[in-house]
């Protein structure tokens, strides 16, 4: 096996910036239940599965120590794994038990092997006007988090990418006005999704400035993200999505770009339609590949915006990560290698979080066979 080089930083900046790296990269992304399933299966640790789950959604000392077991298990299969900071929030408390400091309020709801916190409440649904809402409703501060503790997020972790700062307003906006009061009002209340939207992209423009200030020249990805594309189509209309979240997405680019930063772009489904207007305003990495999304076949995404675009993820997690045998996995690390990895360009991940469905030992076939085959 050859030697490595580079730090899992510079592997990922040599990608970034279209030079050679060692090695192809490797990145993780995982809900708490495959993290824990993982450390278990690498016979880390004494704790069991749901206890280190446990600890790993939790805001007490022993989410440090779970986390810790879970970048040595990162290590041990060789993912160069991003480390995110953050601000700490110190502002009011939440108006409600189970509700945010927006007043969005949510119930646990079991889903198989896990369970997932889900909106029941939207506080602004029932405002029918700007007017309503400037008169009812209190937003957040950016004083209402503590940035001095940044810097103290990525000592020691210095050899790896740091992600801090960016956007998802429009999810969250769904949040606040419900689901379908949320696609409704870009037909019908063009006003109120203006008002929020700006609301919220001005709050996350205000945090990342903060974060940048807190560590300059550190941060090397910004998360300017929005989930345009469904299993087989856009979610929106190109038109709405120009209108609406585009312009206020451009601004947080430049931002990021201003700062030093590469924009990371989280997009499910087959956004491919969108890709062109999403490239011109500044995306730098694609994720995560979605390719059994119709239109998002990897060949068409190399051919025609490989010169353009990073793609992160593609190991598909509909099917071959949570149902698949070991050598479909291993296969696949292979097929994107070749197809998203010629010329550069590609960083091997997920797309999207492993989930505890299927068996660790896929995981582990997929960090492997990307460390043997990823050679440059």
């Amino acid at each position: 096996m050859p030697k490595e080089t580079m730090t899992s930083r510079e592997r990922w900046l040599a990608v970034l910036t279209r030079q050679t790296p060692d090695r192809v990269p490797m990145d993780y992304w995982a809900t708490p239940e495959a993290s824990a399933k993982l450390i278990k299966h690498l016979g880390l640790g004494s704790l069991s599965e749901h206890q280190i789950t446990a600890d790993l959604l939790s805001s007490s000392p022993r989410r440090e120590a779970a986390y810790r077991l879970l970048r040595t298990a990162l290590d041990q299969l060789h993912v160069d794994f991003v480390i995110h900071v953050g601000p700490r929030y110190i502002g009011p408390p939440a108006p409600a038990p189970d509700t945010d400091i927006y007043g969005v309020r949510y119930k646990m709801t079991e889903y198989g092997t896990a369970d997932h916190d889900l909106p029941v409440y939207s506080p602004l649904e029932k405002y029918t006007s700007v007017e309503e809402i400037e008169s009812n409703y209190t937003w957040p501060s950016p004083d209402w988090w503590d940035y001095s503790g940044i810097a103290d997020q990525i000592k020691g972790w210095e050899d790896h990418p740091i992600q801090g700062g960016g956007s998802e307003p429009f999810l969250f906006y769904k949040y606040l006005r419900g689901e379908e009061q949320g696609f409704v009002d870009l037909a019908l209340n063009p006003e109120i999704v203006h008002y929020i939207l700006d609301k919220l992209f001005d709050l996350a423009y205000e945090n990342t400035c903060r974060i940048y200030e807190q560590i300059p020249d550190k941060v090397m990805l910004s998360y300017v993200a929005e989930d345009l594309g469904g299993q087989d189509n856009l979610l929106y209309s190109p038109k709405h999505i120009n209108t609406y979240p585009l312009p206020r997405m451009k601004r947080m680019m430049d931002l990021a770009h201003e700062g030093g930063a590469f924009v990371f772009h989280h997009d499910d489904g087959n956004c491919r339609r969108i890709l062109p207007s999403l490239i011109e305003a500044g995306i730098n990495i694609l994720n995560p590949i979605q390719w059994r999304s119709k239109g998002m076949e990897r060949e068409g995404l190399k051919q025609d915006f490989g010169d353009k675009l990073i793609f992160h993820g593609a190991m598909d997690n509909q099917y071959t990560l949570p149902f698949g045998t070991v050598d479909e996995v291993r296969q696949e690390v292979r097929d994107n290698l070749r197809i998203l990895g010629a010329g550069g360009g590609y960083i091997i991940a997920p797309c999207h979080n492993i989930q505890d469905v299927g068996p660790a030992e896929n995981v582990v076939a997929m960090y492997a066979a990307g460390y043997e085959y990823g050679w440059t």
